[in-house]
């Protein structure tokens, strides 16, 4: 089993005060890939790599991925995030395109 964690932050907000909300917590989400399902060539393109989508009103966010070394380290870092904030899309994107759309 191979792990692909997706980390969520805003590296340009168009907010009032420049600030982000949810800056303080963490924003994670652990996919796994079974050997039939882990397409290597194309995951591989993924790892290390960190992905932005820029909104028209100056946000920007930016979600990295990440192999994780195992089912142990998985565990913990699920239990750290406090969700994807509605952005799972973003994954979702990365994965079918290899950028988001």
């Amino acid at each position: 089993m191979k792990y692909l964690k997706f980390e969520l932050s805003m590296p340009h907000r168009g907010s009032w005060n420049g600030k982000w909300s949810q800056e303080h917590r963490k924003h994670l989400r652990v996919y796994s890939f079974s050997a039939t399902e882990f397409r290597e060539k194309e995951l591989e393109k993924l790892i290390n790599k960190s992905f932005r989508y820029r909104w028209s009103d100056g946000w920007e966010a930016s979600v990295s991925v990440e192999l994780l070394s195992g089912a142990r380290e998985k565990n913990r870092l699920q239990k750290l995030s406090d969700g994807f904030c509605g952005y799972d899309w973003m994954i979702e994107s990365i994965l079918e395109y290899g950028e988001i759309r």
